[in-house]
């Protein structure tokens, strides 16, 4: 089979498409026959050596496709089923078959394909456990959104919204109107407006930005609010100098999470938004796209025959 994999940190250029051996699951883990695979920020920085990972490695983490083998103790998923979810970091997602732990996929959304199932599992659930596991969000409660319109973001805006909140989100340029499309009650221009100027007593700032961006966002909260980070560390004592809550967290992929979001999916509450969709073979660009942080909604690799041809 062929994977896309990385031998030293470095830049694009690094990764390399190979063959491998196929994997074998063990107990409690099902073996995927991949037809797309997510790309996110966290990919090209593992790349890049951030995340102090093992090499040799297969890059990637979210894929859609269907259950080719099951491990022993399995009995929720069967061979055929349409899976999506978060590969196993030693098996990776950029590749044409990984084994996957049972609790950590779930059912496809049955109004997806494989390319948008794929964009869901580590951005949806991160903003899923960002909002709610992390900050408890409620409705009726405000929440700012810094990078609203990307894949994360794109997915808190929509989650919240389902939620009963009021949603800021910062943007910029054309992505403006795609975040409000996403339901977003107020969206600032960052290139435009300070956000502190705009929002006031929020209860919650998710931050997947950081630097002054992070650092601006103690001023907008309310007393006893909170600012969940994904990106910057909490620097000790400053969020109680602040009369607020901070929290900065990886998430968790689960099946329990993954089917609720598939649910809501199901149902036309939440959108997926794909705007670029490539082979295997061109993971180096779809990273420098990602790396770029100028694109909105998500990147996937297509690597089944059926979503090769669906792409085209």
């Amino acid at each position: 089979m062929k994977a896309v994999r990385i031998h030293q940190f470095g830049g694009p250029d690094v990764l390399q498409v190979e063959d491998m051996p196929m994997p074998e699951p063990g107990p409690e883990e099902v073996r995927i026959q991949v037809m797309a695979a997510g790309v996110n920020p966290v990919d090209w920085k593992i790349r890049e050596g951030m995340r102090g990972m093992q090499l040799p490695l297969t890059m990637g983490a979210d894929v859609a496709g269907v259950v080719d083998m099951v491990g022993p103790g399995v009995d929720m998923f069967h061979l055929g089923d349409r899976v999506f979810g978060r590969a196993m970091p030693e098996y990776g997602g950029y590749t044409e078959y990984t084994i996957a732990k049972a609790n950590q996929v779930a059912f496809m959304p049955k109004s997806l394909d494989f390319v948008h199932a794929a964009a869901i599992p580590v951005a949806g659930i991160t903003a899923w456990q960002a909002l709610f596991d992390q900050a408890g969000l409620q409705a009726g409660q405000k929440v700012l959104i810094h990078g609203a319109a990307g894949g994360v973001g794109s997915f808190a805006v929509q989650f919240a919204k389902w939620k009963g909140a009021t949603v800021y989100g910062t943007a910029t340029g054309k992505h403006v109107d795609y975040v409000k499309s996403l339901g977003a009650d107020v969206v600032i221009d960052y290139k435009t407006q300070r956000f502190e100027d705009v929002a006031h007593d929020m209860d919650m700032v998710l931050d997947t930005i950081g630097g002054d961006t992070f650092e601006r966002s103690w001023g907008v909260l309310k007393p006893g609010g909170i600012l969940v980070s994904l990106v910057h560390p909490i620097p000790e004592g400053e969020a109680e100098a602040h009369g607020v809550r901070a929290k900065i967290f990886r998430a968790d992929v689960n099946s329990r999470e993954l089917a609720e979001i598939a649910r809501l999916i199901d149902e036309g509450r939440v959108k997926v938004e794909v705007t670029t969709v490539l082979p295997l073979t061109d993971a180096r660009k779809a990273q420098e796209m990602s790396e770029s942080g100028h694109a909105h909604g998500k990147i996937v690799l297509s690597v089944g025959e059926e979503q090769a041809r669906k792409a085209a």
